[in-house]
């Protein structure tokens, strides 16, 4: 029988494949700090925010294509 702790790494899904991250994770997938990343995402038409409620996820190939343009942030 495997124990529980082993049955949760199994099922953790990797950043880069994840669909959305949260704020946290994107900081962490990107190296750009959370706040940052609130600071840009609170703007009216950002491109890779979503919002579930209020809870605030960031769309990982969004906001991917988003740096790639950005000169600076």
């Amino acid at each position: 029988m495997l124990n529980k702790k082993h049955d949760s790494d199994m099922l953790r899904v990797p950043l880069w494949k994840k669909m959305n991250l949260t704020v946290e994770e994107a900081a962490e997938y990107s190296g750009i700090g959370v706040s940052k990343i609130k600071e840009i995402s609170n703007q009216k038409n950002c491109p890779f925010v979503l919002w579930n409620g209020t809870k605030r996820l960031i769309k990982r190939k969004q906001f991917e294509n988003y740096l790639e343009i950005q000169y600076s942030v």
